[in-house]
């Protein structure tokens, strides 16, 4: 297939989607199209169809420039239908292949483009066996990827976006709640190759502050794999990253702040980064410390995922690991009063759990409490074992029926890799979340409770919980992380699921009840947090403060500084307030 035959598919398509929206095109113009609505006029990026787009012969230049890497996106499970947009599709052998890898990460993130929840590609071509229909459809996915494999291809990329004025993604895993990972009609450029790790014996930092082992990873690193490579020094090595194996460390993960296992002992990721080596939103090659561009480098460290460069590769603080010891925790009674009970009794520990360095991880819905698990670093068996007691004394005496068991382990890495389970993908739902500080649980933990219970019987809300403390080991930073998280004590991903067949009508539905009913008894029940902008709510109210509290003037400062193009882009983060994905088709475009 041509490099141009998706872009001739996309402009017989684009003019019939664009009538069915509830827009209006004013006019085609050399920067994209100009579109009408009843909120006002926008301007949007250029997309396939519109008089902006790169001609055949500017696209096959891109191409040759990386190196043949430059690829028509169709999506994976295309291989399951006779078709895609009149390219012959079906293959019985991929197809099989597709389908039972379907639902495992790993093999999602090495993909091209794949997002491993399934909502932000509209769901338009899924495997039949997992929710799709009798068609395969582009939806909200980019038109074109390159597969970089060195970091002038990333350039390369970064400077055809901002010539012809098309959305970029940047995508390293696709492992993110919301959507970022995506975005119809994009060029994507996949950093997944870059997995070059160095490990420092004697890193120091550029304003002389930190001097001890250090790791400079590239992009495409994933979490699992660093967690292993650090266990194999010398001695063996731990780091800050998050609790499932495949989230790209790198990436959103690290530029939204990033909380994991042992973030109640040293802090959030973005706290442990040393330098990053990026490409601007200008094409230029930077490295950003605390001497060299200081600005960038406290705004990418927790500024925001896709906001202000593309990191290359990122320099982190490592620790000697050391022994940890974890436990499992279920609910096990059938009487819903004696369950939220138990919940609430469970939870109001919070602070307890992290004032003993502690991070716990559960999993809520309606009748479903489950600890799995609870890890505790360089504490043994025993002293896990006096930390729990006053809370299993304590449902013993409220006769609250549920399990409990403890091991230990010689070291962190060795509990990682037995006690934290992998995650399943290809899921549907609305995402929010709130973080509740010390505070809150010392002196709402039962309101808190009780909006748990409310969306959880009320509409089958299910929430994920992190029980853990960044300000215990480091009260102090200099990033933009929101300061609300250095007194944070649990941080909840609150999700409500989305019907494969849901309609536009059902989703604008859903996320509403998330926002203004689930969510909102949240932010009521703590009125002392704040929110996660890797794992929160696209609908945040005045999302600005609640994602960043008092650093966000500065933030907008430095958005306007390094990407005044907006060649960057990812909602509900600094300097957005103006851009929206504003028709059905998916177009982003901002207001004039």
């Amino acid at each position: 297939m041509g490099l141009l035959s998706r872009s001739v598919l996309a402009l017989l398509g684009s003019s019939l989607l664009v009538t069915a929206s509830p827009t209006a095109i004013i006019e085609h113009t050399k920067r994209g199209t100009l579109i009408a609505r009843q909120d006002g006029n926008y301007e949007c990026k250029c997309y396939a169809g519109d008089d902006c787009w790169p001609a055949e012969a500017e696209w096959n230049a891109l191409n040759s420039t990386v190196d043949g890497q430059l690829f028509n996106v169709i999506p994976d499970p295309a291989v399951c239908y006779q078709e895609y947009e009149g390219i012959p599709t079906y293959d019985a052998v991929k197809c099989a292949e597709v389908t039972q890898k379907w639902g495992e990460q790993q093999w999602q993130t090495d993909q091209q483009v794949s997002n491993l929840w399934v909502l932000w590609t509209n769901m338009t071509c899924l495997p039949p066996s997992a929710g799709g229909g009798d068609t395969c459809t582009q939806g909200h996915i980019p038109d074109y990827v390159i597969m970089a494999t060195t970091h002038d291809h990333i350039k390369a990329g970064i400077d055809f976006v901002r010539e012809n004025n098309l959305r970029l993604i940047i995508r390293n895993t696709g492992h993110d709640f919301l959507g970022r990972s995506t975005g119809y009609g994009a060029l994507a450029i996949n950093t997944h190759s870059f997995k070059d790790v160095e490990f420092i014996e004697q890193y120091t930092s550029s304003d002389g502050e930190y001097n001890g082992r250090a790791v400079k990873v590239g992009a495409g690193i994933q979490g699992r794999e660093l967690y292993t490579l650090a266990n194999q020094q010398n001695p063996p090595q731990t780091i800050v990253a998050g609790e499932c194996p495949t989230v790209g460390f790198a990436g959103g993960y690290i530029q939204g702040g990033g909380h994991g296992p042992m973030s109640t002992h040293y802090g959030m990721a973005a706290d442990q980064v040393l330098e990053f080596e990026v490409i601007t939103a200008d094409g230029e090659f930077v490295t950003a410390n605390a001497a060299e561009n200081a600005d960038l480098f406290w705004a990418v460290a927790g500024g925001g995922p896709s906001t202000f460069a593309a990191v290359l590769t990122v320099t982190i603080k490592t620790f000697d690991d050391a022994e940890a010891s974890g436990f499992n925790f279920d609910l096990t009674t059938t009487d819903p009063e004696e369950f939220w009970k138990g919940v609430e009794i469970f939870h109001s520990y919070s602070n307890h759990w992290i004032e003993n360095g502690m991070f716990v991880y559960f999993e809520l819905g309606h009748m479903l409490f489950r600890v799995h698990p609870a890890v505790a670093p360089k504490l043994n068996e025993a002293q896990l074992e006096n930390i729990t007691q006053p809370l299993l004394d304590e449902l013993t005496a409220a006769n609250i029926p549920h399990t409990f068991s403890t091991k230990t382990f010689q070291s962190f890495y060795d509990l990682y890799i037995d006690m934290f389970e992998d995650e399943g993908t290809g899921s549907a739902a609305h995402v929010g979340g709130r973080i509740f500080t010390k505070k809150d649980i010392a002196e709402h933990n039962k309101e808190i409770v009780e909006a748990y219970r409310l969306s959880a019987e009320g509409a089958g809300m299910f929430f994920i919980g992190h029980i853990v403390g960044p300000g215990e080991g480091l009260p102090t930073v200099n990033n933009a992380i929101h300061p609300t998280w250095r007194q944070a004590s649990t941080f909840t991903i609150s999700s409500l699921a989305v019907p494969f067949d849901a309609s536009k009508a059902l989703k604008d539905e859903l996320q509403d009840y998330l926002t203004n009913v689930g969510d909102a008894a949240l932010r009521d029940a703590s009125p002392n947090g704040a929110a996660y902008v890797n794992e929160g709510n696209l609908e945040e109210p005045n999302w600005q403060e609640a994602y960043w509290g008092s650093n966000y003037p500065r933030l907008l400062e430095l958005k306007e500084k390094w990407d005044s193009g907006r060649i960057f882009y990812a909602r509900t983060t600094p300097g957005t307030e103006d851009w929206a994905v504003i028709d059905d088709l998916g177009r982003l475009c901002k207001k004039v």
